[in-house]
């Protein structure tokens, strides 16, 4: 087994996209909080969010939808097509630690 920095596999370059996407689409929705939406509330729902402030909740799905599929497609990329790059694997655990961030979110609420 010969581990490599980059991508070989077309799933292994996908999940490097994503991953690296996940964090610009967060940055992107987290100013659209100070500029467009400072004076509207929150809604209680996500369907309510993005009635009230569509640029922003769907900008912050959108990073969350890319971190996940990040974490799908470095799997593909390491058990299917057996892509053993460094930044694969560092871009999967981007994607795991997204996903037990959002399963904490869903269990314990606050």
């Amino acid at each position: 087994m010969r581990l490599s920095f980059t991508p070989k596999t077309k799933a292994g370059k996908w999940s490097l996209g994503l991953a690296a996407a996940m964090p610009v689409l967060f940055f992107i929705g987290m100013s659209f909080t100070n500029l467009l939406y400072e004076s509207v509330p929150a809604g209680d729902t996500i369907l309510k969010d993005i009635a009230v402030r569509p640029a922003l909740a769907l900008t912050m799905l959108s990073g969350m939808v890319s971190g996940i599929s990040a974490f799908v497609s470095g799997l593909v990329a390491i058990i299917r097509q057996k892509e053993r790059a460094i930044l694969v694997y560092g871009a999967t655990l981007i994607g795991a630690l997204l996903i037990v961030f959002l399963l904490g979110e869903l269990i314990f609420p606050h």
